[in-house]
Protein backbone atom coordinates (compact mmCIF):
# COMPACT_ATOMS: atom_id res chain seq x y z
CA UNK A 1 0.00 0.00 0.00
CA UNK A 2 2.97 2.31 0.49
CA UNK A 3 4.43 1.84 -3.01
CA UNK A 4 2.51 4.84 -4.41
CA UNK A 5 4.11 7.13 -1.86
CA UNK A 6 7.55 6.19 -3.15
CA UNK A 7 6.50 7.13 -6.70
CA UNK A 8 4.33 10.18 -5.94
CA UNK A 9 7.08 12.29 -4.38
CA UNK A 10 9.61 11.94 -7.26
CA UNK A 11 6.81 12.49 -9.80
CA UNK A 12 5.86 15.83 -8.22
CA UNK A 13 9.51 16.89 -8.04
CA UNK A 14 10.06 16.00 -11.71
CA UNK A 15 6.96 17.95 -12.78
CA UNK A 16 8.08 21.00 -10.84
CA UNK A 17 11.53 20.84 -12.42
CA UNK A 18 10.04 20.69 -15.91
CA UNK A 19 7.85 23.74 -15.21
CA UNK A 20 10.80 25.69 -13.87
CA UNK A 21 12.89 24.86 -16.92
CA UNK A 22 10.28 25.60 -19.55
CA UNK A 23 8.61 28.63 -17.98
CA UNK A 24 5.13 29.99 -18.79
CA UNK A 25 6.11 31.29 -22.26
CA UNK A 26 6.97 27.80 -23.47
CA UNK A 27 3.31 26.79 -23.23
CA UNK A 28 2.53 29.10 -26.12
CA UNK A 29 5.40 27.96 -28.36
CA UNK A 30 5.01 25.57 -31.26
CA UNK A 31 6.01 21.99 -30.40
CA UNK A 32 9.75 21.61 -30.70
CA UNK A 33 10.37 25.33 -31.39
CA UNK A 34 12.50 26.88 -28.63
CA UNK A 35 11.73 30.21 -26.98
CA UNK A 36 14.90 32.28 -26.35
CA UNK A 37 15.56 32.30 -22.58
CA UNK A 38 15.95 36.06 -22.26
CA UNK A 39 16.38 35.78 -18.50
CA UNK A 40 19.83 34.32 -19.13
CA UNK A 41 21.05 37.59 -20.69
CA UNK A 42 22.75 40.25 -18.63
CA UNK A 43 21.36 43.79 -18.27
CA UNK A 44 24.02 45.67 -16.32
CA UNK A 45 25.19 48.16 -18.97
CA UNK A 46 28.50 46.34 -19.21
CA UNK A 47 30.49 46.82 -22.40
CA UNK A 48 31.18 49.62 -24.85
CA UNK A 49 28.28 51.28 -26.66
CA UNK A 50 28.80 51.94 -30.37
CA UNK A 51 27.14 54.54 -32.59
CA UNK A 52 25.18 51.68 -34.17
CA UNK A 53 23.90 50.67 -30.72
CA UNK A 54 22.70 54.23 -30.04
CA UNK A 55 21.01 54.41 -33.44
CA UNK A 56 19.25 51.11 -32.75
CA UNK A 57 17.84 52.26 -29.39
CA UNK A 58 16.56 55.46 -31.04
CA UNK A 59 14.94 53.52 -33.89
CA UNK A 60 13.08 51.28 -31.48
CA UNK A 61 11.62 54.40 -29.88
CA UNK A 62 10.71 55.87 -33.28
CA UNK A 63 8.93 52.64 -34.25
CA UNK A 64 6.61 52.94 -31.28
CA UNK A 65 5.95 56.63 -31.90
CA UNK A 66 4.22 55.92 -35.20
CA UNK A 67 3.02 52.30 -34.91
CA UNK A 68 1.04 52.95 -31.73
CA UNK A 69 -1.12 55.70 -33.32
CA UNK A 70 -1.30 53.65 -36.54
CA UNK A 71 -2.73 50.73 -34.57
CA UNK A 72 -5.23 53.03 -32.91
CA UNK A 73 -6.36 54.26 -36.33
CA UNK A 74 -6.72 50.65 -37.51
CA UNK A 75 -9.26 50.05 -34.79
CA UNK A 76 -11.33 53.05 -35.90
CA UNK A 77 -10.92 53.36 -39.66
CA UNK A 78 -10.85 49.72 -40.76
CA UNK A 79 -14.07 47.85 -41.25
CA UNK A 80 -12.32 44.47 -41.19
CA UNK A 81 -12.37 42.85 -37.71
CA UNK A 82 -9.11 41.08 -38.50
CA UNK A 83 -7.29 44.33 -39.31
CA UNK A 84 -8.79 45.95 -36.23
CA UNK A 85 -7.44 43.14 -34.05
CA UNK A 86 -4.01 43.25 -35.73
CA UNK A 87 -3.82 47.00 -35.11
CA UNK A 88 -4.88 46.60 -31.49
CA UNK A 89 -2.33 43.85 -30.83
CA UNK A 90 0.60 45.64 -32.48
CA UNK A 91 -0.18 48.95 -30.72
CA UNK A 92 -0.43 47.24 -27.32
CA UNK A 93 2.82 45.35 -27.85
CA UNK A 94 4.62 48.53 -28.89
CA UNK A 95 3.58 50.13 -25.61
CA UNK A 96 5.44 47.32 -23.83
CA UNK A 97 8.46 47.51 -26.14
CA UNK A 98 8.60 51.30 -25.78
CA UNK A 99 8.75 50.91 -22.00
CA UNK A 100 11.64 48.47 -22.34
CA UNK A 101 13.40 50.80 -24.75
CA UNK A 102 13.06 53.86 -22.52
CA UNK A 103 14.40 51.91 -19.55
CA UNK A 104 17.42 50.81 -21.59
CA UNK A 105 17.99 54.35 -22.90
CA UNK A 106 17.96 55.74 -19.36
CA UNK A 107 20.55 53.19 -18.29
CA UNK A 108 22.67 53.96 -21.36
CA UNK A 109 22.11 57.73 -21.04
CA UNK A 110 20.73 57.98 -24.60
CA UNK A 111 18.39 60.86 -25.41
CA UNK A 112 15.27 59.65 -27.21
CA UNK A 113 12.96 61.55 -29.62
CA UNK A 114 9.36 62.31 -28.76
CA UNK A 115 8.01 62.66 -32.32
CA UNK A 116 8.03 60.33 -35.33
CA UNK A 117 10.48 61.19 -38.09
CA UNK A 118 9.43 62.85 -41.35
CA UNK A 119 8.81 59.59 -43.24
CA UNK A 120 6.75 58.14 -40.41
CA UNK A 121 4.66 61.27 -40.16
CA UNK A 122 3.98 60.96 -43.89
CA UNK A 123 2.79 57.37 -43.47
CA UNK A 124 0.48 58.39 -40.65
CA UNK A 125 -0.86 61.16 -42.89
CA UNK A 126 -1.69 58.59 -45.59
CA UNK A 127 -3.61 56.52 -43.07
CA UNK A 128 -5.58 59.46 -41.71
CA UNK A 129 -6.88 60.19 -45.20
CA UNK A 130 -7.98 56.59 -45.89
CA UNK A 131 -10.94 54.49 -44.87
CA UNK A 132 -12.05 50.88 -45.17
CA UNK A 133 -10.11 48.68 -47.57
CA UNK A 134 -7.91 51.56 -48.71
CA UNK A 135 -6.80 52.07 -45.13
CA UNK A 136 -6.25 48.33 -44.64
CA UNK A 137 -3.87 48.11 -47.59
CA UNK A 138 -1.88 51.19 -46.60
CA UNK A 139 -1.65 50.09 -42.98
CA UNK A 140 -0.49 46.55 -43.74
CA UNK A 141 1.91 47.50 -46.52
CA UNK A 142 3.56 50.35 -44.59
CA UNK A 143 4.04 48.34 -41.42
CA UNK A 144 5.13 45.18 -43.23
CA UNK A 145 7.77 47.09 -45.19
CA UNK A 146 9.04 48.86 -42.05
CA UNK A 147 9.32 45.63 -40.07
CA UNK A 148 11.13 43.98 -42.98
CA UNK A 149 13.78 46.71 -42.86
CA UNK A 150 14.33 46.70 -39.09
CA UNK A 151 14.43 42.90 -38.81
CA UNK A 152 17.95 42.40 -40.28
CA UNK A 153 19.18 45.53 -38.48
CA UNK A 154 18.16 44.02 -35.15
CA UNK A 155 20.03 40.81 -36.00
CA UNK A 156 23.19 42.80 -36.71
CA UNK A 157 23.03 44.59 -33.35
CA UNK A 158 22.13 41.39 -31.47
CA UNK A 159 25.19 39.58 -32.81
CA UNK A 160 27.71 42.45 -32.77
CA UNK A 161 27.06 44.71 -29.78
CA UNK A 162 29.52 44.67 -26.88
CA UNK A 163 26.98 46.03 -24.40
CA UNK A 164 24.78 43.58 -22.52
CA UNK A 165 21.86 46.00 -22.08
CA UNK A 166 21.73 46.69 -25.82
CA UNK A 167 22.06 42.96 -26.48
CA UNK A 168 19.06 42.15 -24.32
CA UNK A 169 16.97 44.94 -25.84
CA UNK A 170 17.84 43.67 -29.33
CA UNK A 171 16.71 40.16 -28.42
CA UNK A 172 13.46 41.48 -26.98
CA UNK A 173 12.86 43.69 -30.02
CA UNK A 174 13.50 40.73 -32.30
CA UNK A 175 10.68 38.78 -30.66
CA UNK A 176 8.28 41.70 -31.06
CA UNK A 177 9.19 42.23 -34.71
CA UNK A 178 8.76 38.56 -35.62
CA UNK A 179 5.37 38.61 -33.93
CA UNK A 180 4.31 41.73 -35.83
CA UNK A 181 5.50 40.31 -39.16
CA UNK A 182 3.36 37.24 -38.53
CA UNK A 183 0.32 39.27 -37.52
CA UNK A 184 0.54 41.53 -40.56
CA UNK A 185 0.99 38.58 -42.94
CA UNK A 186 -2.04 36.86 -41.40
CA UNK A 187 -4.15 39.64 -42.93
CA UNK A 188 -3.75 37.95 -46.31
CA UNK A 189 -3.29 41.27 -48.14
CA UNK A 190 0.48 41.80 -47.96
CA UNK A 191 1.82 42.87 -51.36
CA UNK A 192 4.90 40.63 -51.40
CA UNK A 193 5.78 41.65 -54.97
CA UNK A 194 6.34 45.21 -53.75
CA UNK A 195 8.81 44.15 -51.04
CA UNK A 196 12.55 44.47 -51.76
CA UNK A 197 14.26 41.29 -52.93
CA UNK A 198 17.23 39.73 -51.16
CA UNK A 199 20.66 40.94 -52.31
CA UNK A 200 22.77 38.77 -54.57
CA UNK A 201 25.11 36.28 -52.85
CA UNK A 202 28.43 37.70 -51.66
CA UNK A 203 31.38 37.71 -54.07
CA UNK A 204 33.25 35.25 -51.85
CA UNK A 205 30.42 32.75 -52.14
CA UNK A 206 30.33 33.16 -55.91
CA UNK A 207 34.12 32.72 -56.14
CA UNK A 208 33.99 29.56 -54.04
CA UNK A 209 31.25 28.14 -56.24
CA UNK A 210 33.28 28.92 -59.35
CA UNK A 211 36.35 27.25 -57.83
CA UNK A 212 34.38 24.11 -57.04
CA UNK A 213 32.99 24.04 -60.57
CA UNK A 214 36.52 24.37 -61.96
CA UNK A 215 37.72 21.40 -59.90
CA UNK A 216 34.75 19.36 -61.07
CA UNK A 217 35.54 20.24 -64.70
CA UNK A 218 39.15 19.21 -64.24
CA UNK A 219 38.09 15.88 -62.74
CA UNK A 220 35.65 15.35 -65.57
CA UNK A 221 38.32 16.23 -68.15
CA UNK A 222 40.82 13.87 -66.55
CA UNK A 223 38.30 11.06 -66.43
CA UNK A 224 37.52 11.37 -70.14
CA UNK A 225 41.11 11.91 -71.39
CA UNK A 226 41.89 9.15 -73.97
CA UNK A 227 45.49 8.73 -72.79
CA UNK A 228 44.34 8.20 -69.23
CA UNK A 229 41.76 5.65 -70.34
CA UNK A 230 44.34 3.72 -72.42
CA UNK A 231 46.74 3.73 -69.48
CA UNK A 232 44.10 2.32 -67.18
CA UNK A 233 43.20 -0.39 -69.71
CA UNK A 234 46.85 -1.35 -70.17
CA UNK A 235 47.34 -1.64 -66.44
CA UNK A 236 44.21 -3.78 -66.18
CA UNK A 237 45.40 -6.12 -68.97
CA UNK A 238 48.82 -6.45 -67.34
CA UNK A 239 47.28 -7.21 -63.97
CA UNK A 240 44.95 -9.76 -65.52
CA UNK A 241 47.83 -11.48 -67.31
CA UNK A 242 49.87 -11.66 -64.13
CA UNK A 243 47.00 -13.18 -62.17
CA UNK A 244 46.35 -15.74 -64.92
CA UNK A 245 50.04 -16.80 -64.91
CA UNK A 246 50.00 -17.25 -61.15
CA UNK A 247 46.90 -19.40 -61.30
CA UNK A 248 48.42 -21.64 -63.98
CA UNK A 249 51.61 -22.10 -61.94
CA UNK A 250 49.67 -22.91 -58.78
CA UNK A 251 47.68 -25.61 -60.63
CA UNK A 252 50.79 -27.31 -61.95
CA UNK A 253 52.55 -27.70 -58.59
CA UNK A 254 50.08 -30.16 -56.99
CA UNK A 255 50.44 -32.46 -60.03
CA UNK A 256 54.27 -32.71 -59.58
CA UNK A 257 53.82 -33.39 -55.91
CA UNK A 258 51.48 -36.32 -56.65
CA UNK A 259 54.08 -37.95 -58.96
CA UNK A 260 56.74 -37.87 -56.31
CA UNK A 261 54.47 -39.57 -53.77
CA UNK A 262 53.88 -42.79 -55.79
Amino acid sequence: MLWWRRVWGPAIAASALILLQTGPAAAFAEPGVPVPPGELLGDTNEGDVSDADIDFVIKVRLAGLWEIPAGEMAQKQSKDPRIQQIGKSIAAQHVVLDKLDRAAAAKLKIKLPNQPNKDQQGWLGEMRDAQGEDFDQIYVDRLRAAHGKIFPAIATIRTSTRNDTVRKLAQQANQFVMTHLTLLESSGIVDYAALPTAPAPAAATTTSAAALASVADQRSSTATNPNVILGVLAAAVAAGGFLTWRMMVSRRRPARNRRYRY
